[in-house]
């Protein structure tokens, strides 16, 4: 079986991360087709994916297209029964489709008012009435979910669909400092130290697209995820490999970094960008800095 995903940008589009996420936090091997939003070439891209006119779409087999998120997901769910997307408990499986489903149709103020932007936070939003409804029901939900006994920081235990569909809101809650109770606020916590969505994020600020229909008229701040190692761009030093640690191909001179103190060299300027974005989202970057 073979999948293409097809997504948008990074930093901004919610929808594309939970798709790419149904991929990357379930170990199953995908290709990548990436086009900016509101370009010609975006729609160019999708002429591939069926009657599909928005990302995440799913191309299987170089045969048929999936071409809505709820849609992908069932249809991994039925195609890779072993990957976990959803809960082996019936009752379980059951509510997480539940949350699923309402994630995909619902939160309509939250979105709204609050679009995705993973690059950085913004200062100074205050949520109105409707949004507020919307972070009480999604403690509502959580908290439903996150039932005592259960092991581990998701909703269910072990992560689930259900936890790659509430990801961007968790960005949302963190990036613009809504207000949640402790329990929602680790769960958010959980997921901006998340493996995938750091890199995610990562690759999204190397990409360095900035949209100006997502610019809004708040301060910026820092993210709040976890703190980055010491990293940066340099030129003119040894690095300690000879290889790139993603692809294996040879180090160029125009794409090292220095990452906590050690010069690491990388195939191209966009590796070493992604690593210097966040190091420690990259295993095979951690390694060479192993002692």
């Amino acid at each position: 079986m073979t999948y293409t995903l097809a997504i948008g940008d990074r930093t901004y589009s919610s929808w594309s991360l939970r798709g790419w996420l149904l991929f990357a936090a379930f170990d199953i091997p995908f290709t990548e087709r990436r086009a900016q939003m509101l370009t010609p070439g975006f729609a160019e891209m999708l002429k591939d994916f069926g009657l599909a006119k928005t990302v995440p779409a799913l191309l299987v087999d170089d045969t048929y297209a999936v071409t809505d998120s709820l849609a992908i997901v069932e249809t991994l769910a039925e195609l890779e029964p072993d990957a976990g997307h959803y809960p082996s408990d019936p009752a379980d499986r059951a509510m997480a489709r539940n949350l699923v489903s309402e994630m995909h149709s619902g939160f309509t103020a939250l979105r709204g008012a609050c679009p995705m932007n993973v690059a950085h936070a913004w200062a100074g939003f205050v949520p109105d009435e409707a949004v507020l409804a919307d972070l009480a029901r999604l403690e509502t939900l959580w908290a439903a979910a996150r039932a005592p006994g259960r092991d581990g920081p998701w909703l269910f235990g072990q992560y689930t669909a259900a936890d790659a569909f509430f990801a961007p809101v968790a960005a949302r809650i963190a990036g613009y400092g809504l207000p949640v109770g402790a329990d929602a606020m680790a769960y958010v916590d959980a997921h901006l130290a998340h493996g995938p969505f750091r890199r995610w994020r990562a690759m999204g600020i190397a990409q360095n697209r900035v949209m100006e229909r997502y610019v809004l008229p708040f301060d910026q701040a820092p993210w709040p995820g976890p703190a980055r190692l010491p990293a940066e761009a340099v030129t003119g030093m040894t690095p300690i490999n000879a290889t790139c640690p993603y692809s294996g191909d040879p180090v160029r001179e125009d794409s090292l970094a220095r990452i906590n103190g050690t010069v690491i060299g990388y195939c191209n300027p966009f590796c070493r960008d992604k690593s210097v974005a966040d190091p420690e989202a990259w295993p095979q970057t951690m390694a060479l800095l192993a002692p």
